[in-house]
């Protein structure tokens, strides 16, 4: 229940990420800039944070790709999964480079 509640702001970062950012859409330039620049940048930055207060979590990475999944129905077609990868890669390799940045802090890097 505590690797829960740190999750959660960081989580809902990646919320208003997935879900917010979207409605900022209004054409394909704008489209491309967010999906391909700002959206996994906040993704990546968001990940790296969390790696370097709590340490590698592989289960962070999951959760940050079930939470993109909806809103590949919600905003995008189904040619949009690859996004999904994307972000949970994105995800693995920020906490991952957060945890292991400071490895005195992050003694026991875990899955």
């Amino acid at each position: 229940m505590e690797e829960t509640k740190k999750l959660l702001p960081y989580l809902f970062i990646i919320l208003l990420d997935f879900y917010f950012l979207p409605l900022l859409i209004k054409d394909t330039g704008t489209a491309m800039l967010l999906l391909l620049v700002v959206m996994p940048l906040i993704c990546f930055v968001c990940s790296f944070i969390y790696g370097l207060k709590h340490s590698y979590r592989l289960f962070y990475a999951l959760i940050v790709t079930a939470l993109f999944v909806p809103s590949i129905y919600v905003f995008y077609n189904s040619s949009a999964w690859v996004y999904a990868l994307g972000y949970g890669i994105i995800a693995l390799v920020g906490n991952l480079s957060g945890a292991m940045l400071f490895p005195k802090k992050n003694k026991h890097i875990k899955g």
